[in-house]
């Protein structure tokens, strides 16, 4: 009788080191994606100064139903482009504000930030809405 209790036993010591290989092999090969986004939040800083009005810059609205106006005319997302290098060639070193609605989609705020670096212009912020 006790000669079958020895032989009934299993002895689970290689099945726990193969699970623990694999583990550690399934850790090592793992690519962690890193997602990116834009920060639609504008900062919380009240001690920034107000614009100069003598700057010149170039303000884009972007309407809730994703409508172009730059300045009052109302552009279409195919002249968008070229409205936004014509002022550039106006005024070179003109930050581009965006002035997004609310119900706006992400994607007409990338139309322009995207539109805005084709043309050059390196400095695009957006407008801040808590005033």
């Amino acid at each position: 009788m006790q000669r079958s209790e020895q032989e009934s036993k299993v002895n689970l010591t290689p099945m726990l080191d193969v699970v623990f290989i694999m583990l550690i092999f399934f850790i090592v090969t793992a690519t962690f994606v890193t997602e990116f986004g834009i920060d639609m939040n504008p900062p919380n800083d009240r001690n920034t100064a107000p614009p100069d009005p003598k700057k010149q810059t170039i303000l884009v609205n972007i309407t809730a139903n994703n409508r172009f106006l730059i300045g009052t005319h109302d552009v279409d997302v195919r002249l968008l482009r070229p409205h936004l290098q014509q002022l550039n060639a106006a005024a070179p070193k003109a930050p581009v504000i965006i002035n997004a609605h609310s119900e706006s989609n992400a994607n007409a705020l990338i139309k322009v930030m995207d539109s805005a670096r084709a043309v050059g212009i390196s400095n695009i912020q957006l407008a801040d809405k808590r005033h």
